[in-house]
């Protein structure tokens, strides 16, 4: 699609958004075309570091590092992230020793991320890594977005967006199918991860794409037996509760799934969201929490983090999943509110969060 044709599916589908006439979408198509011309103009004209932050960006001085890359000769560069202060959109420059731009591109996963705007999520830049990721003998550029979304479901929640720049002669490029993968299917938690993925061909896909336990298994997955068990779930049947990992380089990648008599699974769940790895498994009860005559799912874990100087930083995590009609619904009431401890145990947890439905004390 060329350029203006796809301006106009923004331009558009901004319209669409506000169900606007016709007219009134020419009105928002024109003045979307201003604003971006606009950025265009001021990306343009960084042709030096001196340049950053007149045209609008701000230089993340903390993700800010000098590099030896090969194909732009033998001295060291400094890879420089910058930040556009209006829409919150992220560059890449490579300056040279004197402050010159070598190459710059603004054309990043985390820029994607809302295909009919300007204003995008990222608040940051969370890691970046320099390491040969496709065996051409060329430093590739892995690089982490911190992101939070300002409206919708999900407001106010950090999440990352990976990315890899693959170097070659005086340039980067990206492949879009390999960006997807690592965001799609959670392996944009670290640079570490991204480097398994790419690298070393590890990847977690098959975690959300499995049809059934044995391929799970045939593809690594191990089974918690202590945590497994067979369940009468009222609305849903009997199933079995499989919890278990997935090695992905130094991580334990931590699901749980339902599975049927046939050996076929019929729901899964995620508990450890953005966390990096699964520390310890404490407990999974299945029991009616909310009070209605269906047993839902708990789960108490610790899972491990990098903190912001690359520690080791360890939370306890309570999930609950509510079993309904159709399947199960994921709390989003208790579990925010809860604040683990790593001496906390599954019997006072069960009691905790049904003394928050208004469950009588058991005497």
């Amino acid at each position: 699609m060329k350029k203006k044709g796809r301006l106009a599916v923004i331009a558009l589908s901004i319209g669409a958004l506000f169900r606007l006439p016709a007219l009134a979408q020419d009105d928002v198509f024109a003045a979307f075309m201003q604003k971006y011309d606009a950025y265009r103009q001021s990306f343009a004209a960084i042709e030096a570091v001196e340049d950053i932050e007149e045209n609008g960006y701000e230089i993340i001085e903390s993700q800010s590092f000098p590099v030896v890359l090969e194909s732009f000769g033998e001295e060291e560069v400094t890879f420089i992230p910058i930040l556009q202060k209006e829409y919150h959109r992220l560059a890449v420059i490579i300056s040279d020793g004197d402050g010159n731009v070598l190459y710059k591109t603004d054309q990043l996963e985390t820029n994607f991320k809302y295909l009919e705007q300007l204003e995008q999520p990222a608040t940051g830049v969370a890691a970046v890594s320099f390491k040969d990721l496709n065996h051409d003998g060329l430093t590739d550029i892995v690089l982490i977005t911190n992101c939070e979304n300002s409206s919708g479901d999900y407001a106010g929640k950090p999440y990352k967006i990976g990315d890899v720049l693959f170097q070659r002669e005086g340039s980067f490029y990206r492949d879009w199918r390999i960006s997807d993968k690592i965001n799609r299917f959670s392996m944009n938690k670290s640079a570490n991860f991204i480097t398994a993925y790419v690298r070393d061909g590890n990847s977690t896909e098959v975690l959300y794409t499995a049809a059934s336990l044995q391929e799970l298994l045939d593809n690594g997955f191990q089974v918690i037996p202590e945590q497994s068990d067979t369940v009468d779930f009222e609305k849903q049947g009997r199933l079995r509760v499989v919890p278990g990992i997935l090695r992905m380089g130094v991580y334990d990648i931590f699901m749980i799934y339902l599975v049927n008599e046939q050996g076929y699974i019929v729901w899964s769940f995620q508990p450890m969201g953005e966390y990096d790895n699964l520390y310890s498994l404490k407990g999974i009860v299945c029991k009616d929490m909310d009070g209605d005559g269906m047993k839902d799912i708990v789960v108490l874990a610790r899972y491990s983090y990098a903190g912001p100087e690359g520690e080791l930083l360890i939370d306890t995590r309570c999930n609950i999943y509510y079993q309904r009609t159709d399947g199960f619904a994921v709390d989003t009431e208790f579990s925010d509110s809860y604040l683990g401890a790593e001496e906390d145990k599954m019997s006072d947890l069960v009691e905790t969060i049904r003394d928050y439905w208004g469950w009588p004390k058991e005497e």
